[in-house]
Parts: structure tokens; sequence; C-alpha cells
């Protein structure tokens, strides 16, 4: 399997440099020119020999480059790329693809992606992680959003200054804010944690007698916010929808319209090509892009922390897939906006992360930094 940024180098048939052919050297004289009285037609000059300047030595070849190009072409087609951007790439059709995509991302969303997750775009034949294995068949190319690692969301405080406004109001906005998130990508949250801190209990009873002391249980209910722990149970009520339209202007107003955003986006119903996954044979489901806490080194966190140490031992499923036909263009147009919209939700998402970030610095000190868990589960 091999991606199609890959550029073979070959070199020119013959493994000699060209070289320009001479004459046959003239019989050796007696004496000397002079007393030949022999005289050249046309003084000599630098240029006797042709040039090699112009000749090719070597050649590039793009493996499926048709293919590039007719995305590259749609590209154009959509306002996505241009002449100059073709030059900026030195005609390299991968790249141009690449950054043309990006640059309808926007420099500003680049940047708050950036500063808060590792996102990595792809364009691709294949579908592996490591980029061997059989290509796309049928003419048909991949685009992928990888994560490398996850964004860090602490919610605790700013559902604690929001249940202060309207008693249920905190955590009808966390379960709104979940909710729209597992529409959308994958997250680490409480949730997560309470089925490690299960298995954890599982393996401890399995095991011999003399070795359950050993076991440290995080106990991630106990950790939970009073107001998340009333409403485990029952997590979306109308009560709540309620309450998030009725407070919904209140002083916290920009957090609510960040949270509309994203619940208006995750409604969008756009299919992701997941049935060319289902052969490929990944070790694992997509890594989360986000971990969600309530406070710095909490259970959840803890679980996170633990889990994670393995979570990059296999190879992952993309974070987004689309595979489509770079020939058709309603199926390029499809696939431009499944990028637009993971890419437009994670901008309110993060904007959202640097806003409470930012709130917390002012209400309640800045401890950003996660650093070293203090609670180990096992």
């Amino acid at each position: 399997m091999q991606r199609i940024d890959t550029s073979r180098q070959r070199r020119s048939g013959s493994n000699e440099s060209l070289r320009g052919r001479r004459g046959r050297a003239a019989p050796p004289t007696v004496g000397t020119a002079s007393a030949l009285g022999v005289a050249t037609l046309a003084p000599s000059f630098g240029q006797a020999l042709p040039t090699l300047a112009t000749v090719a030595t070597e050649y590039n070849h793009e493996v499926n480059a048709e293919l590039l190009y007719e995305l590259g072409a749609a590209l154009v087609k959509a306002g996505l790329g241009s002449p100059d951007t073709w030059q900026r790439c030195g005609g390299n059709a991968v790249a141009f693809a690449r950054h043309s995509i990006m640059a309808g991302i926007g420099a500003e969303r680049g940047d708050l992606l950036h500063r808060n997750v590792e996102y990595h775009l792809e364009v691709s034949d294949v579908l592996e992680r490591d980029g061997y294995g059989p290509a796309l068949s049928n003419g048909h190319l991949a685009i992928t959003i990888e994560c490398g690692s996850a964004g860090y969301f602490k919610i605790g405080p700013a559902l604690g200054a929001i249940e202060e406004q309207a008693e249920g109001l905190g955590a009808a906005f966390y379960w709104s804010l979940i909710h729209a998130l597992y529409r959308v990508m994958r997250i680490y949250d409480h949730n997560d944690a309470l089925m490690y801190e299960e298995r954890l209990i599982e393996c401890a009873n399995e095991d011999d007698e003399q070795n359950r002391s050993q076991y440290e249980f995080p106990e991630v209910e106990k950790a939970l916010p009073a107001c998340i722990q009333r409403t485990l149970k029952q997590r979306s009520t109308i009560e709540g929808r309620r309450l998030l339209r009725t407070h919904g202007n209140g002083p916290y107003r920009a957090w609510f319209d960040r949270l509309r955003k994203m619940q208006q986006l995750s409604r969008l119903h756009l299919k992701e090509s997941r049935e060319p996954l289902e052969d490929r044979y990944y070790d694992g489901p997509p890594l989360p892009s986000l971990l969600v806490a309530f406070k710095e080194r909490d259970a959840v966190a803890a679980c996170f922390d633990e889990e994670g140490q393995y979570m990059l031992e296999g190879s992952s499923e993309p974070t987004v897939c689309v595979v489509f036909s770079p020939k058709k263009a309603d199926e390029v147009q499809h696939a431009l906006r499944i990028i637009e919209r993971f890419v437009a939700f994670n901008a309110e998402l993060f904007g959202l992360v640097e806003d409470l970030e930012e709130w917390g610095k002012e209400h309640a000190g800045s401890d950003s930094n996660r650093g070293e868990p203090s609670v180990r589960a096992a």
C-alpha cells in the first residue's frame, strides 16, 4: 500500500551522461602547423559542445496522478485553489490539494485548532494509517483527518457558575454539549472513565485474593459534580431544554451561543464513508479528539492517563473519513462539506474551551497545565 504523495525518482535509460559526439581526430602531422600553412575557417569558442542544462536526466512519477489532477481541477472550480497555489507547491499535486483544502479552513481557524489539538489532514488512495496496503478501487480517493493527541476541556468550574444561575441549568448545559460532541467526534468523558473503572473491578475480582489489595479504584462517580450525579440516569429532559432556552441570554450568553452553533452543526446529515474502513483491520476506534474533565487531575483525567498509555500501540481509525471520486463534482462537494462541518464544529468547541480558560483565569486562578495526575487507577 502506498500514499499517493510518495514520489519515485528514476534515472534516464543510460547511467552515463549524455555527451556531444566529436568527429574523428585528425592524423598526426609531420612538422608544425605553421610549416604546413594550415589555418582554421573560424576561431574556437567556449560553446563547442552542446549544453546539457535543458536535457532531462530524471523524471518523477506520481502514483494515481490522474486522480490528483482531477481533484485539483475540482478544487479550483470550488474556489479553493489558484495558479499561485500551484506555483507555491512546486507543481506537486498532493501538496496542491492539501494546501487548497487548508486554505478553505482559513488561517484563523487553523491556528485555533493547532493551539488545542493535533489533527492531520491527508489526501490518499489508501486508508491504512501507515500507508501500506491495497489502494482504493474504482478511481476513488480518501480525505481523512487523524488525531495525534487529544485536546483538553476542563468544564467543572464553568458548570458550577452556570448551576448558580438556575438549578439544573449546569447539568442541562453539560448533557447538551456531550450529546453534540458524540454526534461528530470521539471524546473521552466521565462515561469512558466509569467503564474503565468497571473493567478494573472485574479484573480485581478475577485476580488472586492476595493481589486484590494492590488495586486502586478511581471512584469516578463520587468525583462528579453534584448536578451531574443527580442526572446520571436521566440526562436530557424537557425541563433541561426549557432551562437552556430561558437562561440562554443571561451572563454566559457567549457560552450558550457556541453551544447552540455546535448543536446545529451536529444535526447536519452528512454521511461519512465508514464502509471502506470495515475490512482494514484497525485495532481500535478513532483516538479521542477531546478529554472532558471537571477538575485538574480528577478521576476522569486519571482514568484517561492510564488508558492513554495504550491508545497509540495499534492503528486507529481516522477521526474523519470520506471516500469519493474526484471525477464526480457532487461527491467532491459532499467531501468538502464533511470537512467544513468538522472544522466549523471544532472551531466552536475550542473557541468555547479558550473562553472558559480565560474566564477561569479571572475567577478561579490559572491552572490550565494538567501536569501529572495525583490519582492513579491501578
